[in-house]
């Protein structure tokens, strides 16, 4: 979810940072909705076609993550956050 909330502030369509970053727009649209599980290198290819660094998009993660701990449970029982890398 980072990398599309980023993509979305920059104005960026997803085919633009798709083809920055060496993917398919299939692709990065399935890793952004959770549903691909990139490598390390693929994520810092979309982060760089984003202009952030690995450090930053690591941070604001882990700040999403922070933050997720005081959320009430989902109906399943689940915290009800969806991250994408």
């Amino acid at each position: 979810m980072q990398l599309r909330r980023i993509r979305h502030e920059r104005k960026e369509r997803l085919i633009d940072t798709a083809e920055k970053a060496g993917v398919s727009p299939q692709f990065l649209s399935e890793m952004e909705r959770g549903l691909k599980d990139p490598s390390s290198e693929m994520i810092a290819a979309i982060a760089g076609a984003l202009g952030v660094s690995l450090g930053e998009l690591t941070q604001w993660v882990s700040a999403q993550l922070e933050s997720a701990k005081n959320w009430p449970a989902g109906p399943a029982g689940g915290d009800g956050l969806v991250l994408a890398a």
